[in-house]
């Protein structure tokens, strides 16, 4: 059985990471990095790059290069955070035929499961070519307050990927399985999980290999990214304070602006002030413009601490659904590259009233949980039992519009629940069931999962029939509702689905596009490889006939040249049969060369010898 790995797949950095030898290993790219751009970049001749080669492609190509897709997972277009988003980013964000948010870039229009995938076939590819093994299952991590459209949004993205996800865990728990994975004696852990998009804080108690979460909150639009644009906001201010121009409407500048203030805020986590140079950013009549700049690491504090501040927020929350207080914390975990802020880790300790543990790497530590799971679910590891929670309340709309609650959040998965509803109206011929996730009081206010209807039900006066309605949530927090009229004993099943737009149909049609793509990448590779190949041949094989023509016979090297200008024609028309086909021809009458002046050498030292006798 091979191995299955583990991925974060996150919204600034994917990480993958295996178990060997009954320790969690993070597998580096194929650049030496442990972690992989969450970024892919198409070319307008129809080549897809991802991870660090597409990020490169940000200032170049900024309206094709597709990041922070996370944030889109599972949104509708007309929601506030897609829209949030897309003044945020360079790239496209457009409607989907049904409604939801996805990307356009070069013509083409995807949805975020389908760049999503295309990360998550990176990391598999990284962990394959280090490994030395094809890989096709994997546990994938998402932020625990996914709700459960970005759940199944997830599974949609590991299936178009080819990659059979066995299990999804939250990231704060799969954190928590890595500290503490041989914690024998009971913890009380707070995990603060504060990463490019997205932030979580999650409860847990950790004894002998349960990982029990008592309670969950976050943010699913609040992360590094947040505090990115604030700054690019910053720069963009006083560049327009002291040219006149503003760079609003200039992507690539703003694209640049970016870099430059990703870079900022990583060297004033270390540093207490950072230069900001930008030559070229910007011109007008009497020429060009560079932006130069301090920035105080004082300064990027006031600018991002209401941010940061609104992280807080959901700490009490979960504290207090908790029914704990600080000084029952025995530990603080940080997890997420934003964490490494000091006023973030300030935050924090003020918060919790103790220092936040570092002993783990906080871009790291979530993929190593990941492989743990994935390693214990056939048995390479102490099996482990994660009892985790369903971060937002379900329920069905009733009777006025109003939320009815059937699974309260913070109830520990997989569950069940199930309650009885009847009619509203005398002689109804069918029963609407609307599923929600939230915490408002009435439905229009709360997130829509899915509608569907029972029917038909007989016909009897208002409140007779009984509807009982049951929710199941299995352990990747993924919801299955049926309605069941007990009269009749009719029934009607729906596995919720992600708010993607991807019906079965489309991802089979997506699988079938990945296909393609593969197809196409390993011929231009294998293109790549024989023009390599060939033009190392024809450097020799021209030099070699410059340097021995005289030692040569000449129909061997008219055989030669005749044979290098095919190659140099095959390779300008860019045909691999024929480029492979010519160097086989070259490689042949080029050896003639060398058969020639081994032969030649020969005969003069034969020569040589006989004068000496």
């Amino acid at each position: 059985m091979g191995k299955i790995i583990g991925i974060d797949l996150g919204t600034t950095n994917s990480c993958v990471a295996f178990v060997d030898n009954g320790e969690p290993q993070v597998i580096p790219n194929a650049e030496g990095s442990r972690t992989t751009p969450s970024v892919v970049s198409f070319s307008k001749d129809g080549e897809r790059r991802v991870g660090s080669v597409a990020k490169r492609q940000g200032v170049t190509n900024p309206y094709s290069t597709i990041f922070a897709i996370k944030r889109l997972m599972g949104l509708s277009f007309d929601a506030e955070p897609a829209e949030r988003h897309r003044h945020a980013v360079p790239y496209e964000v457009v409607e989907s035929d049904g409604g939801d948010a996805w990307v356009q870039a070069e013509g083409h229009r995807y949805s975020p499961p389908e760049i999503s995938a295309m990360v998550l076939e990176k990391m598999r590819e990284v962990a394959e070519s280090f490994l030395g093994e094809d890989v096709e299952e994997a546990v994938v991590t998402v932020p625990a307050y996914f709700n459960d459209a970005q759940r199944s949004a997830t599974i949609a993205a590991g299936k178009i990927a080819g990659i059979d996800v066995r299990r999804i865990i939250n990231e704060p728990t799969a954190a928590a399985l890595a500290y503490g994975f041989d914690e024998k004696e009971g913890k009380r852990v707070a995990v603060y999980d504060l990463g490019g998009g997205t932030f979580d804080i999650s409860i847990l108690e950790i004894s002998d290999g349960v990982f029990s979460v008592k309670a969950t909150s976050g943010d699913t639009h609040l992360g590094g990214e947040d505090l990115d644009n604030r700054l690019v906001e910053e720069l963009t201010s006083r560049f327009k304070e002291s040219s006149g121009i503003d760079l609003h409407d200039d992507r690539v500048a703003l694209q640049r602006l970016k870099e430059q203030a990703e870079k900022a805020k990583h060297e004033l986590s270390s540093s207490l002030e950072t230069e900001i140079n930008l030559p070229f950013i910007a011109a007008d009549e009497s020429g060009p413009k560079h932006l130069e700049t301090k920035l105080k690491r004082s300064e990027l504090e006031i600018l991002v601490s209401e941010i940061i501040d609104r992280t807080l927020g959901p700490c009490k929350q979960a504290m207090d659904d908790a029914g704990l207080k600080a000084e029952d914390i025995d530990e603080v975990l940080l997890v997420g590259g934003q964490t490494r802020m000091p006023m973030v880790q300030s935050k924090v300790e003020e918060f919790f009233g103790k220092p936040p543990y570092k002993g783990v790497n906080p871009d790291e530590v979530v993929a190593m949980g990941a492989a743990l799971q994935g390693a214990a679910l056939v048995g390479e590891v102490e099996e482990v039992l994660l009892l985790d929670v369903t971060p937002l309340s379900l329920g069905v709309e009733t009777g006025g519009g109003v939320f009815h609650k059937l699974i309260p959040r913070n109830t520990t998965v997989p569950t069940r629940a199930k309650e009885v509803f009847t009619t509203s109206v005398d002689n109804q011929s069918f029963v609407p069931i609307h599923v929600l996730q939230g915490e408002r009081d009435m439905a229009s206010d709360n997130k829509s999962l899915a509608k569907f209807e029972l029917a038909p039900i007989l016909p009897a006066p208002r409140g007779v029939p009984e509807i009982e309605v049951t929710f199941d949530i299995d352990a990747d927090g993924v919801v299955n509702v049926s309605a069941k009229d007990l009269g009749t004993g009719r029934e009607q099943n729906i596995r919720v689905v992600a708010s993607s737009g991807l019906t079965e149909n489309d991802i089979e049609r997506i699988i079938a596009e990945a296909d393609a793509y593969k197809t196409t990448d390993e011929k231009r590779r294998e293109l790549a490889e024989l023009r390599n190949a060939a033009e190392a041949l024809l450097y020799t094989s021209e030099r070699a006939v410059a340097e021995c023509r005289e030692l040569v016979p000449e129909d061997v090297v008219a055989q030669v040249e005749a044979d290098i200008e095919s190659l140099h024609f095959s390779v300008n028309e860019g045909d691999a049969i024929a480029i492979k086909d010519a160097l086989e021809t070259l490689e042949l009458s080029a050896y003639k060369i060398a058969e020639a002046m081994y032969g030649s050498v020969d005969m003069e030292s034969s020569g040589d010898a006989q004068t000496e006798s």
